[in-house]
C-alpha cells in the first residue's frame, strides 16, 4: 500500500475492502482466500513465501497496515474496528468477525509476533540470502543480501514491515540525532515516510523512518560530522545525504533520492580515484568498511542482523597514506585506461600546526609550528618572534609549502588574514591549502604538554624521541605538538612523531642561507609568478631528478642553500667527477635510479602499517635489487671514485638495505603481486598459526574428497567428480534423467535443462565449516600481516637513511646535468671575502627559455665588501634591469648550492641571506595598500640584513609622490650604504639617487642597461603640429655611468598605446621637461648673481649671459 494513501486517522478505510468487494456491499468474504491464508499466517508463518499468491500477499500487507495506521491514530483501535464490523455486519458471519475483531484488537501485540516470526522463521532461505549456509565468500555478497531485503524499492512490501520492525529504535535516534541537513524532508521513497512523526499523545506509537543501513550510516556520521562518508555496500562504496550531494558534484556523478536520502555510488575497484579526488578539492574523506564476513556471521548468534561497519580510514591532503589511496602500485594498474583522472601528489604533502603566544608585558608575539609529513616521515619545527606583518611566519610557510594547516579557533586577525592569502593564492581548488581550525583549548600549554607526556611515555621504539627532550622544547612548539598528535591520531599516523632523528629545526642558522618569503617569490626560485607553476623557475632549471624522492630533496636544496663551505666543496667535487668522469660505475649507478617507485614514501607507509601487499612487494624488492647491485659494485666503486661524497654515499647504502633482502625472502612473489593474503607466505615456520588454520582446512577438504566414495555408490555412478559452477564447490552432477535416483535428503543447489546439481547433508555441513576457515584463515593473515609490517618496521631509520643516501646521489646527477649545458663554470665560494665576482654570468631560467640561439646578452658584476659594494642601476623601462640582478641572485644561490652557475667565471663570497624588494602588488587580505607592502618588505630588510647579505632593492618609494618616494629610496640606500654595509643592487628611476656616488665614491657606482636612441627630427615635429616619440632599441649591456631619463613612452608604443594617445603625451613630456629646464636656468641664473661680489665678477656675468 503506499504511503500517500495513509493521510491521517480520518481516513478509516474499512478492513472488509480488502476481501473482494465494497464495504457496502453484501458479497460474502470467503470468495477471497487471502483471509484464511492470513489467519493461518498469524498462528504460524509459512516456513516458504512463495506458497503465496502476489494477491495474498499484497492483502496481508494492507491489513496490517491499516492495522497499525489506525493503531497509530486512536488511542482504542478495538472500538474502531467494532465500529467497522457493525458497519458491515449484513454481509460476514459471526465467527469471521471474532476473527477480524481478535485480529484488530491485538494490533500491536500482532506486529511484534510477526516481527519475531519474520526473524526466526525465515528458515534456511534467510540464511541463504544474507550469504550464509553453503554459500562460497564472495566480495560484496553480505551486502548485496541486505540490500535486496532492506533496501531494494523492489521489495516494497517487505520494506513496511522492516521499517515497523526498527521503530522504536529509530525513534531514539531521531531524537538523538534528527540530522536537519543530512537527512532531506520528505525524502522517503512514498513521499512522507521520512519525516519524522509530530508530537503526539502518549498512547500513540511513533513509527521507523529510516531502515536499519541508514540508521547506521546516521550513528557513523554523528562520530565524524566533518568527513564524508564513502560506506561499502557489496561492491560498491556509497555516500548519503549532504555527503552525496558533495561527492556528485566533485566527482560528476549522478545522484538520486533513495529511501530517505540521497545518494551516490563508486566502484570498489575505483575507490582510490574517487576518494583522491574528494581529497584534492580539500574534503575530509572517511572509508566506512564491513567489519564482518558471510561465513562466519551466518553461523554466529547476529546472523540474521545488519552488518557491523565501522570507519577504517581518515584521509585529507596531508594523509594519504593507505592501502586504499596509495598510488604506488595502483597507479601502474590504470597506466593502460582510465588513468587520466588519477590526482597525483603533490612533491610535498606537509602538515603544518601554527600556534601564538603573546607577551603583554613585553608586547612580543612568538609564534611555534611544527610541520610533519607522514607520507615521508619528516618533521619540521621553529619557534620565533613575529611582528605585525607576520614576515617570518610568511616565509617559513612557503618554504614548507604544506597542503593542510591546523589552527586554533581563537587565530589572531593578522594571522588569520596571511593564512587565508596563502589558502586562496592559487586559482585551482585542488591547489589550494586545507585550513582547519582546531579547539583553542587543545592548544594552551598545560593540555599540550599532557597529550605530549602521554604520548612520549608510552615509547618502546628503538630511537624514539624521549619526554626530556620534548619537555625541553620551547612552549610554542609543545603547544603545536599537542594537537598535532591528537589530530594524527584521527588517522593512526602519529607514529612519525615519535622518531628522534625526523626532527629538524627549520631557523638553524649554521644549515643554511636565510632566503625570505619574499625572496623565494620574487627570484622565482620554486614557482615563477606568471601562473605559480614550475616552469621557468631556478628549481625548473635544477631539477633533472629521476626519483620523486629525489625532486623533494632538491626542492630543499634550492630553497635553503648551504653555508658551510665544506659542504659546498664536497657537492661541487662530486658534481665535477661525475661530470668528468668516464668509469662505467657512475653510470651503473645512474641507471639504476631510473624507474623507481617512490621508496620514501612506500617505507613510510609500511612504518605506519597501511601498505598493501602490492606495495611492500614493490617497495622491498627495489630496495633489495639496489642492495644487491650497489653491493656487486662495491669494488669498482672502491678503487674508480674519488670523491669522497659519492663514495661514502655509495658504500654505505649497501649496508643499510641488507634487512630488505630476509623480508622479501619470506613473501610468495606471486600471490604478493595478486593481493592474496592466505597464500602471502612461502614459509610457515615462522607462522604457526597459520600453519595450523591451513591444516583444519585441508582435514575439511580431504573428508569432503572421502565422501566422493559414498556419492558414487549411492548414484552407482564411479567416475563421477565433483564440480564447481559459479563459484559454488563440490557439486554432485546429476542429469535430469536419473534424478530420481537422487536421496530426498540432498539440497538442490542449481539446475539446467539437462543436469541438476546437488550437495547432500554431509557436504552441506562440511562446506559450511569449510567457508568458515576460509574466512577464519583471512582474518588470521590479516593479523599475521600487520605483524609482518610491524616488524619491518622496526628497520624503518635505517631504510629511510639509505633511501636519503639515493636520493643526495640523485641531486648530484641532476647538478652535473645543468652542468653540462655549456658554458657553466665551477663557482669558487671563498668564506672569509665579501664579494660577487661573476664575468659574463647569465639568468639561468631565461637562457634555457630563449633555446640554443645564445640570445641572452651575459653581463660583468663586481662587488667588494671593502670597496664599490653598492651599485644604483637606471635605465629605460624594459631594457633588463630586473633581468639583471635575479640573475646575480640566482647564481649566489646556485653557487651555495654546490652547482656550476651560468658564467665564465665566479668568485662568490659566503653570503648569510638574500633580501629581496620587487615588484608593485597590494594585498587585499592583508589589509596592505601597494606602497604599504613596499615598504614594509624594505623595513624587514633593513632589521634582519647583515654586511655579509645580499640586499637587492628595485624601485623603491614609487608607490607615493615623487618628492616623498625619492626621500624614502634616498634615506633608506643611504643607511644601507653607510651603516648595513652589506653588497646592495639598487634600481631607480630617481636621477636624484645617482647623487650618492658622489658622497660616496668608494663604495657605490652608478650603472645603466645600454640602449640606442633614434630621436625624432624636432623639424618634422613642427611642420605637422605634433610630437613624435623616441624609439629605443635595448642592448640589454651593463654599462658604467647613469641615464638621464626612463623613456617610458617607448614602452607606451610597445604596448600598443594609439598614437594619438601617444602624441600628446609626447607633447606634454616635452612641455614639462622645458619648465624644467627653464626653472632650472633660472634657479642657476639667481645663484649665480647672488655670487656677484665687485664690478669685475658682475661684468662677467652680464657677459655670460647676455
Amino acid at each position: 500500500m503506499p504511503k500517500s494513501a495513509k493521510k491521517s486517522c480520518t481516513s478509516q478505510t474499512s478492513i472488509s475492502r480488502y476481501f473482494g468487494g465494497p464495504s457496502s456491499s453484501g458479497a460474502p468474504v470467503n470468495q477471497n482466500p487471502a483471509l484464511h491464508q492470513l489467519s493461518r499466517r498469524k498462528k504460524k508463518l509459512s516456513p516458504d513465501r512463495s506458497d503465496l499468491g502476489l494477491s495474498t500477499k499484497r492483502a496481508k500487507l494492507c491489513v496490517q497496515e491499516q492495522q497499525v495506521e489506525d493503531f497509530d491514530c486512536e488511542p482504542a483501535p478495538c472500538q474502531i474496528t467494532k465500529e467497522r464490523s457493525r458497519g458491515a455486519a449484513g454481509s460476514l458471519c459471526s465467527s469471521t468477525l471474532e476473527k477480524l475483531k481478535g485480529f484488530t484488537c491485538s494490533a500491536e501485540p500482532g506486529v511484534a509476533q510477526r516481527d519475531e516470526q519474520k526473524t526466526g522463521g525465515s528458515g534456511s532461505s534467510t540464511i541463504r540470502d544474507r550469504g550464509g549456509g553453503a554459500q562460497p565468500p564472495r566480495e560484496g555478497t553480505d551486502q548485496r543480501s541486505e540490500d535486496n531485503s532492506l533496501e531494494q524499492p523492489e521489495d516494497e512490501d517487505e520494506d513496511e514491515e522492516v521499517k515497523e520492525k526498527e521503530s522504536s529504535g529509530t525513534a531514539a535516534v531521531k531524537q538523538a540525532f534528527p540530522l536537519p541537513q543530512f537527512a532531506k524532508s520528505g525524502g522517503g521513497r512514498r513521499g512522507k515516510g521520512a519525516e519524522p512523526s509530530p508530537p503526539s499523545d502518549s498512547g500513540r506509537r511513533s513509527k521507523s523512518a529510516y531502515t536499519p543501513l541508514e540508521q547506521q550510516v546516521i550513528a557513523l556520521k554523528q562520530q565524524h560530522k566533518d568527513a564524508l562518508l564513502a560506506v561499502e555496500c557489496g561492491y560498491k562504496y556509497r555516500f548519503f545525504g549532504e555527503d552525496a550531494e558533495i561527492a556528485a558534484k566533485e566527482l560528476n556523478i549522478v545522484c538520486h533520492l533513495d529511501h530517505n536520502f540521497m545518494t551516490c555510488s563508486i566502484p570498489t575497484h575505483r575507490l582510490f580515484v574517487h576518494v583522491r579526488r574528494l581529497v584534492s578539492h580539500g574534503h575530509k574523506v572517511g572509508v566506512v568498511k564491513q567489519t564482518e564476513t558471510s561465513a562466519i556471521k551466518a553461523s554466529g548468534a547476529n546472523r540474521n542482523a545488519l552488518f557491523s561497519r565501522q570507519l577504517s580510514a581518515l584521509y585529507t591532503k596531508s594523509t594519504l597514506v593507505g592501502e586504499d589511496v596509495n598510488p604506488v602500485c595502483r597507479l601502474g594498474d590504470v597506466e593502460e585506461g582510465g588513468g587520466g583522472d588519477v590526482v597525483s601528489d603533490p612533491p610535498d604533502s606537509f602538515l603544518l600546526c601554527i600556534s601564538e603566544n603573546w607577551d603583554k608585558p613585553k608586547k612580543q608575539l612568538t609564534v611555534g609550528l611544527v610541520a610533519v609529513q607522514p607520507s615521508t616521515g619528516d618533521v619540521l619545527l621553529d619557534c620565533f618572534p613575529d611582528g605585525q606583518s607576520r614576515s617570518e611566519l610568511e616565509g617559513r610557510v612557503l618554504k614548507i609549502n604544506p597542503v593542510e594547516i591546523l589552527v586554533p579557533s581563537d587565530l589572531s586577525e593578522q594571522t588569520h588574514r596571511l593564512i587565508q592569502s596563502i589558502a586562496n593564492a592559487s586559482a585551482q581548488a585542488d591547489d589550494r591549502v586545507r585550513v582547519e581550525r582546531r579547539d583553542s583549548a587543545q592548544f594552551e600549554f598545560a593540555s599540550a604538554m599532557n597529550t605530549a607526556t602521554e604520548f612520549y611515555c608510552h615509547a618502546p621504539e628503538e630511537g624514539s624521541r624521549s619526554l626530556s627532550s620534548v619537555a625541553s622544547l620551547e612552549s610554542p612548539v609543545i603547544c603545536c605538538l599537542g594537537p598535532l598528535i591528537q589530530y594524527l591520531q584521527e588517522f593512526n599516523l602519529e607514529r612519525v612523531l615519535r622518531s628522534e632523528s625526523s626532527f629538524r629545526r627549520l631557523s638553524c642558522e649554521s644549515e643554511g642561507m636565510n632566503l625570505s618569503a619574499a625572496t623565494l617569490r620574487n627570484l622565482e626560485i620554486l614557482n615563477n609568478q606568471t601562473d605559480g607553476g614550475v616552469r621557468g623557475s631556478l628549481l625548473w632549471a635544477l631539477d633533472h631528478t629521476r626519483t620523486p624522492f629525489g625532486k623533494r630533496l632538491m626542492r630543499k636544496w634550492a630553497s635553503r642553500p648551504l653555508t658551510d663551505p665544506r659542504s659546498i666543496s664536497e657537492r661541487q667535487d662530486a658534481v665535477q667527477e661525475i661530470l668528468e668522469s668516464h668509469s662505467p660505475t657512475l653510470n651503473s649507478v645512474k641507471s639504476l635510479l631510473s624507474h623507481l617507485p617512490d621508496l620514501e614514501r612506500g617505507i613510510c607507509s609500511i612504518y605506519h602499517k597501511k601498505s598493501s601487499t602490492q606495495e611492500f612487494y614493490l617497495i622491498s624488492s627495489g630496495l633489495s635489487r639496489l642492495g644487491s647491485e650497489l653491493q656487486a659494485l662495491h669494488p669498482a666503486i672502491q678503487s674508480q671514485i674519488g670523491s669522497a661524497l659519492l663514495r661514502d654515499l655509495l658504500l654505505e647504502a649497501p649496508d643499510l638495505l641488507a634487512p630488505a633482502h630476509s623480508h622479501l625472502k619470506v613473501l610468495n612473489e606471486r600471490a604478493a603481486k595478486t593481493g592474496n593474503k592466505t597464500e602471502l607466505f612461502s614459509d610457515l615456520s615462522g607462522f604457526p598459526v597459520l600453519r595450523e588454520r591451513r591444516e583444519q582446512i585441508q582435514s575439511v577438504v580431504s573428508q569432503i574428497q572421502d565422501h566422493r566414495k559414498e556419492i558414487r555408490l549411492t548414484l552407482k555412478a564411479p567416475a563421477l567428480d565433483y564440480t564447481t559452477v559459479s563459484g559454488q564447490e563440490f557439486l554432485i552432477e546429476v542429469k535430469n534423467s536419473l534424478s530420481s535416483t537422487v536421496p530426498p535428503g540432498w539440497v538442490k543447489i542449481s539446475s539446467t535443462k539437462a543436469v541438476s546439481r546437488y550437495h547432500s547433508p554431509f557436504l552441506v555441513e562440511r562446506y559450511k565449516k569449510l567457508l568458515q576457515l576460509r574466512e577464519q584463515l583471512l582474518l588470521d593473515c590479516q593479523r599475521e600481516w600487520t605483524n609482518f609490517l610491524d616488524q619491518f618496521g622496526e628497520h624503518y631509520h635505517t631504510m629511510k637513511r639509505a633511501i636519503s643516501h639515493l636520493a643526495t646521489m640523485d641531486c648530484l646527477f641532476s647538478l652535473a646535468e645543468v652542468a653540462k649545458q655549456g658554458d657553466y663554470c665551477r663557482p669558487e665560494v671563498c668564506e672569509g671575502e665579501r664579494q660577487i665576482m661573476i664575468r659574463d654570468g647569465r639568468h639561468p631560467a631565461i637562457d634555457l627559455l630563449m633555446g640554443e640561439h645564445n640570445q641572452y646578452v651575459p653581463n660583468l658584476t663586481e662587488l667588494q665588501g671593502d670597496g664599490r659594494r653598492t651599485m644604483i642601476i637606471t635605465g629605460p623601462n624594459m631594457g633588463g634591469k630586473s633581468s639583471y640582478i635575479r640573475q646575480v641572485a640566482l647564481i649566489c644561490v646556485m653557487a651555495q648550492m654546490g652547482s656550476y652557475v651560468p658564467a665564465s667565471e665566479a668568485r662568490l663570497g659566503m653570503l648569510d641571506g638574500i633580501y629581496t624588494r620587487m615588484g608593485a602588488s597590494d594585498n587585499i587580505y592583508k589589509g596592505r595598500s601597494t606602497f604599504m607592502e613596499e615598504l614594509t618588505e624594505a623595513s624587514e630588510i633593513i632589521f634582519r640584513a647583515t654586511e655579509r647579505s645580499l640586499v637587492i632593492l628595485d624601485e623603491l618609494g614609487r608607490g607615493t609622490s615623487t618628492h616623498d618616494g625619492i626621500a624614502i629610496a634616498y634615506a633608506t640606500l643611504e643607511y644601507f650604504i653607510r651603516d648595513v654595509k652589506a653588497l646592495t643592487l639598487f634600481v631607480t628611476h630617481y636621477p636624484p639617487l645617482c647623487e650618492l656616488e658622489r658622497a660616496f665614491p668608494e663604495h657605490v657606482s652608478n650603472y645603466h642597461m645600454a640602449f640606442l636612441l633614434n630621436e625624432p627630427d624636432i623639424a618634422a615635429d613642427t611642420a605637422d603640429g605634433e610630437v613624435q616619440p623616441e624609439f629605443i632599441t635595448f642592448l640589454y649591456q651593463l654599462t658604467e655611468g647613469a641615464a638621464g631619463r626612463s623613456y617610458g613612452l617607448n614602452v607606451a608604443r610597445l604596448a600598443d598605446i594609439p598614437d594619438h594617445i601617444l602624441h600628446t603625451a609626447a607633447r606634454k613630456a616635452r612641455e614639462l621637461e622645458s619648465t624644467v629646464n627653464a626653472r632650472r636656468k633660472k634657479k642657476k641664473l639667481l645663484s649665480d648673481l647672488l655670487s656677484v661680489s665687485d664690478r669685475s665678477s658682475l661684468t662677467e656675468w652680464l657677459q655670460s649671459n647676455s
